[in-house]
């Protein structure tokens, strides 16, 4: 494997499988960044604090070598930039504070803070440590692995962004698999979600494990539902997710080269195309078999 195959891999390893961070209550949109470009960082704060019945604040530290440009203000609250002045971690920091208790965010309403910077050339994964005041008490979602991306088991995780080589899609892929197949069953569909967080379109799949990847789409003709392939693929509107599903728009893999028994992990190749023509992949090993309760569609041909 090349050093390029392999951080394409390794992308998109933690793009498929990284769910603990949708988990936490303060995070980033779904979705990585490409190295050295502009990004809008979204922080999205799902409630206040524990025992507490507002926000009253939030802080965030900006990762070394994220450069920022600007932060966009809130009405109703005071924002205020460290940008020479970092703090003694060696963090920038933004803060919103509340100028008073009416405009404090209520404990079950959701809100966006955002700030706009560019990310390191190098590709990894950043974290934004956020500090969230509340009425009552405070949170500090800080948490780091000490190796990996991976925040299972994390109280409070830091906000995650991966930032990813040119080439590499950004797009994020969670709870893919591949329906399993037995001895002579010539095809078999994949299924997944996927989020664009700028607007991206599927237009090609491939795989070793068949002859031909495809995207396809089931429709009901008549009382019969039936399927067919969907020229030029699927769009991937900015930062809404796309379920390809039983039913529905899915991946459609013929002409199997051996049976896909469940337990073991197929590699598959998806190629997105942007509104500018930009085109990006991503390296995935999707698990064999459908989890509990995933339905059991027939699949046919329309022809």
């Amino acid at each position: 494997m090349t050093t390029s195959t392999a951080l394409r891999t390794i992308t998109a390893c933690v793009l498929l499988t990284g769910t603990a961070a949708a988990l936490a209550h303060v995070t980033l949109p779904l979705g990585g960044a490409t190295a050295g470009s502009d990004y809008r960082a979204v922080f999205r704060v799902g409630h206040a604090c524990k025992d507490a019945g507002a926000t009253t604040g939030i802080g965030v530290r900006l990762p070394v070598g994220f450069m920022l440009a600007n932060a966009e203000p809130r009405a109703g609250w005071k924002l205020d930039v460290q940008r020479a002045a970092a703090n003694a971690a060696g963090e920038a920091e933004v803060r919103w504070t509340a100028e008073s208790p009416q405009n404090a965010l209520p404990g079950k309403e959701r809100a966006e803070f955002v700030l706009n910077g560019k990310v390191p050339a190098a590709p990894g994964p950043l974290w934004f440590k956020v500090l969230q005041t509340c009425d009552v008490g405070s949170t500090d979602w800080a948490q780091v692995p000490a190796s990996g991306t991976s925040t299972d088991g994390m109280a409070a995780p830091a906000a995650q962004l991966m930032v990813v080589a040119a080439g590499v899609a950004t797009v994020d892929v969670r709870d893919a698999y591949v329906r399993q197949s037995v001895a002579g069953q010539s095809g078999t569909g994949a299924f997944m979600k996927l989020t664009s967080p700028s607007g991206s379109r599927l237009v090609g799949i491939s795989t070793p494990a068949a002859g031909v990847a495809e995207v396809h789409e089931m429709k009901m003709e008549g009382d019969t539902m039936k399927m067919r392939a969907v020229p030029g693929g699927v769009d991937l509107p900015a930062g809404q997710t796309v379920e390809l599903k039983p039913g529905g728009y899915h991946v459609m893999l013929m002409d199997l080269k051996a049976a896909l028994p469940k337990g073991i992990s197929v590699p598959v190749t998806l190629r997105f195309e942007d509104a500018k023509g930009a085109k990006t992949s991503l390296e995935l090993k999707l698990p064999v078999g459908a989890p509990e309760g995933a339905p059991a569609t027939p699949m046919q041909h329309m022809h």
